[in-house]
């Protein structure tokens, strides 16, 4: 009896002895999460530019919306009692058309969608439909959370909230249909995620604040979104683009994509920025 006794504690210790061994291996050994994300991180290209084009913009303009829309800038700005959706000649910034927005809302995205421009306010949930050719308001609509950026893949809305959550939304009942959830290559979340623009079937998009070290740490980035997926496929360092405008104030920031798919034409400009750029993407 003694010695199955003996025999049975030696097999009890070993088995203790292996299990200690393999909680050990578990805690040293990398996460396969963590071991993908810092693979990724390499992947992901940094772009960088070369400016084709000057035009004059008005300083006024505080930029949270841009797109281009037969042969003309369409821009929707923001701040209470100065918020507006205007028809803006390219070649010389002139306001050609204004829609003043009511002096409680403050703008914010603005895209087009089948002959109709749609633009979001912050903090309303509210957002206001406009006939594309007078610039005449059609109509409103409702959401949840605060509205920022806002464009279009020529079937639905896309918008985003100040995280890094883009929502996809119907046009017609303004439900949302699927998230996209976008992480920076650390895999932590990209937020403030801000004004948007679709670009040869990606979505591009404006990071508010993106020098803050909270946020991204690198002035003036744009970052290049798989509409799919929500996978960041790359960024574009438009650090130094307008040095008129970085020191006059700290909501001079990058904030305005613009692209005409007719001439493959990228415009950027920011708010309160004194000037708008065409723009050729480059590898860094």
């Amino acid at each position: 009896m003694r010695l199955y006794l003996i025999y049975f504690v030696l097999l009890l210790s070993l088995a203790c002895d292996d299990k200690t061994k393999q909680s050990n291996a578990n805690l040293n050994t990398p996460s396969t999460t963590n071991t993908n994300s810092i693979k990724n991180a390499s992947n992901v290209p940094v772009y960088t530019y070369e400016i084709v084009n000057t035009f004059k913009h008005d300083p006024k303009a505080f930029t949270q919306g841009l797109f281009f829309y037969n042969g003309f800038l369409y821009e929707g700005t923001g701040q209470e009692r100065k918020s507006s959706l205007r028809k803006v000649e390219l070649e010389s910034g002139k306001v050609l058309q204004q829609f003043d927005l009511p002096k409680e809302s403050f703008g914010e995205g603005a895209t087009i969608l089948n002959g109709k421009i749609y633009q979001l306010t912050w903090r309303e949930g509210r957002g206001f439909v406009y006939d594309a050719e007078t610039l005449k308001l059609l109509g409103d609509f409702k959401y949840q959370g605060e509205g920022w950026g806002l464009t279009s893949d020529g079937k639905n809305l896309f918008m985003t909230d100040s995280t890094h959550v883009i929502r996809v939304v119907d046009p017609e009942t303004f439900q949302t249909i699927r998230t996209l959830v976008v992480f920076r290559e650390d895999g932590k979340p990209l937020m403030q995620i801000n004004e948007l623009e679709f670009v040869k079937g990606e979505i591009w998009a404006n990071v508010w604040h993106s020098e803050n070290p909270n946020i991204l740490g690198k002035p003036n980035h744009i970052a290049r979104i798989d509409p799919q997926s929500g996978k960041l496929l790359g960024w574009i360092n438009l650090d130094g683009i307008s040095p008129d405008d970085v020191k006059r104030s700290d909501e001079n920031t990058l904030n305005g994509i613009a692209y005409d798919a007719q001439n493959d034409r990228i415009f950027v400009t920011g708010k309160n920025w004194k000037k708008l750029f065409e723009i050729k993407v480059k590898p860094k």
